[in-house]
């Protein structure tokens, strides 16, 4: 079997060393990769999307599993592309992954399905926006995609004023509308499910630390860590959720005539009131598939063959106890800025752990060094969470680059 991954970062990395430990290995290949990727999968001649398409014929490619979102939401459409082949794709079609490419979009689906969410209003310019804010804290959403930084938890005014200029003045996203919502408060959780038409599977929770500093203060990242386990909530909590969200969202796919085929994240908040969708993501979330991968046996390759195909087979995917946890080590400046070309040491001397490379690149000696704000996911599971920490952090340590930035505190913020 030939199966070719769109994307580059530690997700990538962490689908394709799962998808080379399947019983019969399949033949990998990464589009656009990177250095530490090309060492699990093959290169591509591809130049941009028509010419991948190409390729994948050429090469008589099996599967094509979407990665990351971009391609997804392109005017043509990395999963319309592929069904005008004849290329089974895991990941849906452009006019589904408007759940993720549109924030808008998003809302009047859940509220038209009647899933519960935070309250909402959707502006175009700055003085709509300062009118709709009639108080903090507020969340501020950039309607569209934004890399995980289009989002602001703003608990002053001044905050609330910031964020509008940088959105809807300074355009610092690009052209879009923003979204005025409700601050829900609550622990975060982070379930996924492969989805075919009009079936599902859950699989193993998670929880994202999106916040740069100790404490979850500082601002919104891209994840600087995260913790997976099927004991991070109990069984009442995943029943309601797959209850009032899981069911209600493939339905209401269903009613919309939106085809859906590939992993669907939902981000939500267990509010006193019950669990409620912050968001949703039409592919696996990063960093929490850094954490989850290690945690799925069986044969994952055969799985998403036949998922993309329209065959839901839950018995071909183990799902395993214990506790995952990911530490990321980001670079110097990051989420505001990011700086490459510190060079990694220590990655030899780590051992009993998985190393998923987010932004890196090899230098002209031959080494690792930075090449983006999150550079490395240093992931560990054991039977229980502390355990699982305690590995994570010691095996970290021996990594370093200069200017590294890593939480203190992954895996000590959670459910009690």
């Amino acid at each position: 079997m030939k199966i070719l991954v769109t994307g580059k970062g530690g997700r990538e990395h962490a689908l394709l060393v799962a998808l080379a430990e399947s019983p019969v290995p399949p033949q990998l290949f990464c589009w656009p990769g990177s250095d530490a990727i090309f060492e699990v999968a093959e290169r591509t001649r591809a130049r941009d999307l028509p010419s991948l398409i190409g390729f994948m014929l050429e090469e008589g490619i099996d599967l094509c599993v979407a990665g990351e979102e971009s391609l997804l939401v392109t005017d043509q459409g990395l999963a319309n592309l592929c069904e005008a082949a004849g290329i089974p794709c895991w990941g849906p079609p452009k006019e589904s992954a408007q759940l993720e490419a549109s924030k808008a979009f998003a809302k009047a689906f859940l509220v038209r399905h009647g899933i519960p969410t935070a309250g909402y209003v959707v502006v175009d310019t700055a003085e709509e926006a300062m009118a709709a804010v009639t108080g903090v804290p507020v969340v501020l959403k950039f309607d569209g995609l934004a890399a995980g930084k289009g989002v602001a938890v703003c608990e002053t005014m001044a905050e609330v004023e910031a964020f509008v200029e940088a959105v809807l003045v300074k355009r610092q996203f690009g052209a879009g509308r923003l979204v005025v919502e409700e601050c829900l408060r609550g622990p975060e959780l982070s379930v996924f499910c492969s989805i075919v038409d009009d079936r599902y599977q859950i699989l193993t929770p998670a929880r994202d630390y999106k916040r740069v500093r100790d404490g979850d203060e500082g601002p919104n990242t891209g994840g600087m860590g995260a913790v997976a386990s099927p004991g991070l909530v109990g069984a009442e909590v995943m029943a309601e959720v797959e209850r009032c969200i899981v069911q209600p969202t493939v339905a209401g796919l269903r009613a919309d005539g939106l085809p859906y085929r590939g992993f669907l994240y939902f981000g939500l908040m267990l509010t006193a009131e019950g669990p409620k969708v912050i968001e949703y993501n039409c592919r696996f979330g990063d960093p929490e598939c850094e954490a989850v991968m290690p945690l799925f046996g069986g044969d994952l390759a055969q799985y998403l063959k036949l998922a993309a195909g329209g065959e839901l087979r839950p018995e071909l995917l183990e799902q395993r106890g214990g506790w995952s946890v990911c530490l990321i080590l980001a670079s110097a400046g990051y989420p505001e800025t990011s700086r490459s070309g510190d060079v990694i040491g220590g990655l030899e001397a780590v051992e009993g752990v998985r190393v998923y490379h987010c932004g890196t690149r090899r230098n002209a000696e031959g080494a690792y060094e930075s090449h983006g704000g999150r550079v490395l996911a240093v992931v560990a599971q054991a039977p229980t969470l502390a355990e699982a920490r305690e590995k994570v952090y010691a095996e970290a340590a021996k990594v370093d680059f200069a200017g590294s930035q890593r939480r203190s505190d992954i895996a000590t913020l959670h459910f009690s």
